[in-house]
């Protein structure tokens, strides 16, 4: 027994998180492996359900069967109840049963909370995690009640108000997920590409999911005052909004250039906001140019933002990045932004993460354009949304065989958990330095 306890005290958070996310997705893989789970007698592998229980758990939004007419009441349940617990977090959503059960909250329970969400300190931390769940509460309900109205017409009262709260939880948590589809095919939500309210609806929801629950916490703070807020949080919305401005000024031109001026302007905003790791579509992704389908690769390994519920290597690291180049090409020391300095620690980390994402993402594309018969940009395209956890395709995914449908489980699985997170929980311990190596000088460029 005091092994066992021993052991038990030996795990790191970062075990924990990355062990409690793959049980949750076994057990989704079960449950949409049963009968009960699907709405006709077709059949259902158990790879299938794996692949669905891990989409839906890491928030992707990538299907191998068409959600609205393969899964039956049950199964779409069981995706809802997925879907809201990965974009949450599993160690948020233990953490929320014990604090409605009146458990109190030890110390190495707040620790694991600050790993799993990315909290700077470990003071606040439940007072911050009853924001989250407040905050998700009311943005979900919130989304629900403004696209009742319209799927209530179209499906009737129960039904329409399953799929709002199906959609609103699927937006906020950028999975991507969709159940309107009737007619056998992977079409999201293209029906709408002209409809005002379902638009802004969902993409409010999902750029509210992505900024992250830390921004949406300094901002309500400050009361939204620029100046007052936190570095993070403006390098966080200023990046942001170009990255949803500057591709989709880009689509406009160059990608929809057909339809009304309304429409165009929806599909491009839509495409643009959605490809950071949503996954819903209004225009069939298939179809696109290869330019844009680029445009959005480059999108999708981005991701939201950090302490969000989407993916991707995130909007801060590829700031960073970015002010590093500009920095270095005018030599200077240090990296300022907003009146503050950015550390070397940070810029560490977020070369480590882009050569992570940049090594499986480069890697993933060759096997799979090997192993399958698409094209290098198709493959590309699959791969990159599965690392930032989006769900776009193609329409090559339920093609896929048997290894590439395994290498994108455990791309979903990275691009959720972290890379970072993932590589900690793989090194429990690091050996320090001893000493200090005599220098020499490399020649770069």
């Amino acid at each position: 027994m005091n092994k066992i306890l021993s052991l038990f005290r030996k795990i790191t958070p970062f075990q924990i998180i990355t062990s409690g996310f793959l049980l949750v997705i076994l057990l989704g893989s079960l449950l949409l492996y049963l009968p009960l789970s699907r709405a006709g007698d077709s059949p259902c592998s158990y790879l299938d359900a794996l692949f669905t229980s891990t989409s839906a758990v890491c928030v992707t939004g990538l299907v191998v069967h068409n959600t609205g007419t393969y899964w039956s009441t049950f199964g779409h349940g069981v995706l809802a109840v997925l879907i809201q617990i990965g974009g949450l977090g599993v160690i948020t959503v233990a953490i929320t049963f014990s604090l409605l059960s009146g458990k109190k909250i030890g110390l190495r329970t707040r620790d694991l909370m600050q790993n799993a969400i990315g909290a700077p300190q470990l003071g606040g931390i439940i007072r911050f995690t009853r924001f989250l769940l407040l905050f998700t509460l009311l943005a979900e309900s919130a989304g629900a009640f403004l696209l009742a109205p319209g799927f209530i017409r179209r499906y009737g009262v129960g039904n329409g108000i399953a799929k709002s709260f199906f959609h609103s939880i699927s937006a906020f948590c950028n999975a991507g997920f969709d159940t309107l589809d009737k007619n056998g095919t992977f079409a999201s939500l293209t029906r709408y590409s002209a409809d005002l309210v379902v638009n802004l609806v969902i993409m409010l929801l999902i750029i509210i999911g992505g900024l992250g629950f830390f921004t949406w916490k300094d901002l309500i703070r400050n009361r939204f005052r620029w100046k007052n807020l936190k570095m993070q949080t403006r390098l966080i919305l200023t990046t942001t909004a170009l990255l949803i401005l500057v591709p989709a000024i880009v689509f406009f031109f160059f990608q929809f250039t057909q339809g009304s001026l309304k429409e165009r302007i929806l599909m491009s905003l839509f495409q643009s906001v959605t490809t950071r790791t949503a996954g819903f579509n209004t225009a069939d992704i298939g179809s696109l140019k290869e330019g844009s389908r680029l445009i959005m690769i480059l999108l999708m390994l981005v991701g939201g933002s950090p302490g969000s519920t989407a993916g991707g290597i995130k909007t801060t690291t590829g700031a960073v990045l970015l002010l590093v180049l500009i920095r270095n090409i005018r030599r200077n020391r240090n990296i300022r932004v907003f009146g503050r300095t950015i550390p070397e620690e940070s810029i560490q980390e977020a070369y480590t993460v882009f050569f992570l994402y940049l090594i499986l993402f480069l890697t993933g594309s060759l096997v799979l354009s090997a192993l399958e018969e698409f094209s290098m940009l198709d493959c590309m395209f699959e791969c990159a949304s599965a690392l930032g956890t989006v769900g776009l395709s193609t329409g090559i995914t339920a093609s896929l065989g048997a290894v590439s449908k395994l290498i994108l489980i455990f791309f979903m699985y990275f691009g959720r958990v972290g890379g970072l997170t993932l590589a900690y929980a793989a090194l429990q311990t690091t050996r320090p330095n001893s000493g200090k190596l005599p220098e020499a000088h490399v020649m770069i460029g």
